[in-house]
């Protein structure tokens, strides 16, 4: 096995290093700390944006939007797009904003929008100043996602959108939505299913918080009474937006599947063993704890020669089939594994509260534990998930009850 880069690529590697000791200084490094994986897109500050603007410039972000659309248009290569992530990172730098607009809807339309849809929504979302929710699980549709009953009706030049969903991330401080609604009622369950772009400022749209257990409402229920949505707000044609929702889905999976989050904790985990006692000595030295880090370590090892294997393959342009299709559930699971492992450590230090004076790591644990629980719903439930993986990566048949 060979996992070193070609001369080409680690001259490359130079060249984005020249870029970031050019462009952000150890100044700004000290100033950003560690940028975090998964959040919602704030404004940028002035001295980000003028960095992002730079990195576009260079052909450093935003790889695959076009450069019409605020995009730097480069040809696709899996292992230059690692360096970048690989050394930005490293560097503390800027990197593209996250949240569910710029990681799952903007790839959407580059792929399915219109020119006129591209132009509105692409670059004021990867520059953060269009925040995204995303409109699909129902209260009697989450894992089943093609039964969802939010229904549009068309009335001359609007469509008039009713119904719920649930489980609608950030819904609160989203400016538009990427929603799923059955415009064709009489049609089979996976048709009949339009893709639909709608401003949640339209009259008609209520956002209630849902508590969570940590106590935040990063979720919500969104309902929908006679919401008049342009008849031209749809991605993709009429009653087709399964194939398009599709393609959301997959970019959602590839955001959670990712193992740079779990590397992170893993490292904060081992930190936690190292400075935590038990019975009267650090938790690392106790044989159970070390035995439980070794094989979670082994199995985020794997997870990321994975990575490099799926790297390979994308870099050869092949299909990574069922390869591919493994990573959401594997990282998932992996961390909530994880910080499990850090609430046993923790003993009963892990019931207090985030923020309180004595909780570990200011209760970073107990707040991560909990959002597993999100992690391993979103993109497709686990067990959805190994159905996908049994019968369109391995070719078993389906349930007989589900056939009934």
């Amino acid at each position: 096995m060979n996992l070193s880069y070609s001369e080409e690529y680690e001259a490359f590697r130079r060249e984005v290093r020249a870029f970031l000791d050019k462009h952000w200084t150890e100044a700004d490094r000290e100033k950003a700390g560690e940028a975090p994986i998964l959040a919602m897109p704030r404004k940028q500050t002035e001295r980000e944006a003028a960095f992002r603007a730079k990195a576009v410039e260079a052909g450093y972000l935003y790889k695959s939007v076009p450069r019409a659309y605020g995009g730097s248009e480069q040809p696709f290569d899996a292992f230059k797009s690692t360096i970048i992530v690989e050394e930005f990172r490293a560097a503390k730098a800027p990197r593209e904003i996250p949240g569910q607009g710029v990681a799952m809807l903007v790839p959407t339309l580059v792929e399915h929008g219109t020119p006129e849809q591209k132009q509105q929504f692409i670059a004021p979302t990867v520059t953060g100043d269009l925040v995204w929710c995303q409109g699909y699980s129902e209260p009697g549709a989450g894992s089943d996602l093609a039964s969802l009953r939010t229904k549009g009706e068309l009335d001359g030049d609007h469509w008039i959108v009713n119904g719920q969903k649930i489980w609608t991330s950030n819904a609160s401080e989203a400016d538009w939505m990427f929603a799923l609604v059955r415009t064709e009622p009489d049609a089979p369950k996976h048709q009949g299913i339009t893709y639909m772009l709608i401003e949640m400022a339209t009259p008609g749209i209520e956002v209630r918080p849902l508590k969570q257990l940590n106590g935040g409402t990063d979720f919500t229920e969104v309902f929908l009474e006679n919401v008049r949505v342009p008849k031209n707000s749809i991605v993709g044609a009429r009653g087709e937006g399964w194939p398009v929702s599709r393609s959301t889905l997959k970019h959602e999976r590839a955001f959670i599947g990712g193992t740079d989050y779990v590397r992170k904790t893993f490292d904060g985990l081992v930190m936690l063993a190292q400075f935590t006692n038990l019975r009267g000595e650090p938790a690392i030295k106790n044989d159970t704890i070390r035995t439980r880090l070794v094989e979670l370590e082994a199995r985020l090892i794997a997870a990321e020669f994975h990575g490099k294997r799926l790297l390979t393959m994308s870099g050869k342009k092949q299909d990574t089939g069922l390869a591919g299709l493994i990573t959401k559930n594997a990282t998932s699971e992996l961390q909530h594994d994880l910080v499990d492992l850090a609430l046993d450590i923790m003993g009963d230090c892990a019931a207090l509260a985030t923020g309180e004076e004595k909780a570990p790591f200011s209760g970073m644990f107990v707040d991560a534990y909990m959002w597993t629980f999100a992690l391993l719903i979103g993109g497709g439930t686990t067990n959805i998930q190994r159905n996908i993986i049994a019968e369109r990566g391995l070719g078993l048949p389906r349930d007989p009850a589900t056939k009934r």
